[in-house]
């Protein structure tokens, strides 16, 4: 009777949100709901699983899994509309007030979530304090997308001051209601850091793990990354740039 309840109260009153979007990775979704769900056995939780019109079987997959997993959610769009659009929709449908997100490809390792999830709701945690993101601390790629990482991680830095060593890691904790405040755009997620900053919230970082691939491609090239980091890097220094903060807002 009583792991009844505490079933249905964590279904009904979720305290994070593992939003997940998911474009062909039909051999990958399964294995890491079951890694979600181990992760945080111990927190009240959903897991929302964002098909983003997939050419292959991955929404197939997900539905399949649902009788498996009681706290899954499956979203899809109708068509392919990249990671940003997939992140935004299932935060916009979550219920829970924090978020945590991750790649669908594995690379990033449920076994973090709770460690993050703990430092973004410390006691001593600033009052403001809206984001913990993942630095993978041994990343698992080739030789060239490091490079290119570690340029563009660089260059990005310098130029919107956002404190983030590498914005490419999926795993992030945020609080819900920070995140939606955000101007909306593709590639946002790369992003999230500087516009965070940029509405006047508190943003952390820790290590996380990172793990090797272990089906299906990458969906970006270093090549394809360079192509729109170009026009979204003067977008984000636009938008800084037309910032004013109140302080706070008082009624009277």
């Amino acid at each position: 009777m009583s792991n009844a309840k505490n079933t249905s109260d964590t279904l009904m009153d979720p305290l994070i949100s593992v939003v997940v979007p998911a474009y062909n990775e039909a051999e990958n979704v399964e294995n890491l709901a079951a890694e979600i769900a181990a992760a945080l056995s111990e927190i009240p939780h959903e897991m929302i699983f964002i098909d983003d019109a997939s050419s292959d079987d991955t929404k197939a997959v997900l539905m399949d899994m649902k009788t498996r997993f009681p706290h899954l959610r499956v979203l899809a769009h109708r068509q392919n509309a990249g990671q940003s659009r997939g992140v935004r929709s299932g935060v916009s449908a979550a219920r829970a007030p924090v978020i945590a997100t991750l790649d669908s490809d594995g690379q990033n390792d449920p076994a973090d979530i709770p460690a993050l999830y703990a430092q973004m709701i410390r006691a001593d945690a600033p009052a403001d304090l809206a984001m913990v993101g993942g630095r993978r601390a041994k990343r698992i790629d080739s030789a060239a997308k490091k490079i290119a990482s570690r340029f563009g991680n660089g260059v990005r830095k310098k130029l919107l001051k956002d404190e983030a060593d590498d914005t490419g890691c999926g795993l992030k904790v945020f609080m819900r209601e920070a995140f939606l405040n955000l101007p909306y755009f593709d590639h946002i997620h790369r992003y999230i850091p500087a516009l965070m900053l940029r509405e006047g919230y508190k943003i952390e970082f820790a290590d996380v793990n990172h793990r090797a691939r272990e089906f299906g491609v990458s969906k970006y090239t270093n090549f394809g990354r360079l192509k729109v980091s170009i026009a979204d890097l003067r977008g984000v220094i636009w938008l800084r740039n037309r910032m004013k903060l109140p302080g706070d807002v008082d009624e009277l």
